[in-house]
């Protein structure tokens, strides 16, 4: 990837109106190993931003087509409103439901993963960014990431994942993008 300029990626954020209430949100999105969450903690870093890894929302290893709504209804709606979002966390480890967390509208949210430009979470955007790199890159990077628990499972989530770009156009629809290498 490019050199990312953060600042300059946080001066177009802040120029952009909030379209979450009083918050101001932008959605990193993308395929996984892509350099996400890379992009989304400079972001933040320079926002002064809370990150959302959007993954922690996702109903397992077959339900990335879930979060999107979850997303939507459980964290965004309720910060629009100006009120405190509760969403279940979903336990990775014992495969169900896990802790509910809660987020206080803030003035600058980044929304970390796939899923995370979906038409349903368009509307609360101020900004959406997508990321790619090449397959076998990302592919590395999610086995150096998580490669014991992900193994098993990339192909599923691939397939997920080129079905829910495919339907939900994300790439087309984002305001920037960017590549790695």
């Amino acid at each position: 990837m490019a050199r990312i300029r953060y600042e300059h990626l946080a001066s177009t954020v802040r120029r952009r109106l909030p379209a979450c209430g009083s918050t101001s949100v932008v959605a990193v999105d993308g395929p996984s190993g892509a350099g996400k969450s890379a992009l989304a903690d400079g972001l933040a870093d320079e926002l002064k931003a809370r990150v959302w890894r959007v993954d922690e929302l996702v109903p397992g290893w077959r339900g990335l087509a879930e979060m999107p709504p979850v997303i939507a209804r459980d964290l965004l709606a309720p910060i629009a409103a100006g009120q405190t979002a509760v969403a279940r966390r979903w336990d990775w480890i014992a495969d169900r439901p896990g802790e509910l967390v809660s987020q206080a509208p803030v003035p600058f949210l980044v929304l970390d993963g796939c899923g995370s430009g979906s038409r349903v979470i368009r509307p609360f955007l101020s900004l959406l960014v997508w990321v790619d790199a090449p397959e076998q890159v990302r592919r590395e990077r999610a086995m150096a990431r998580d490669g014991d628990v992900y193994e098993p499972w990339w192909d599923v989530w691939a397939e997920q994942e080129r079905a829910l770009f495919a339907a939900e156009q994300t790439k087309s629809a984002a305001d920037m993008r960017f590549r790695s290498a």
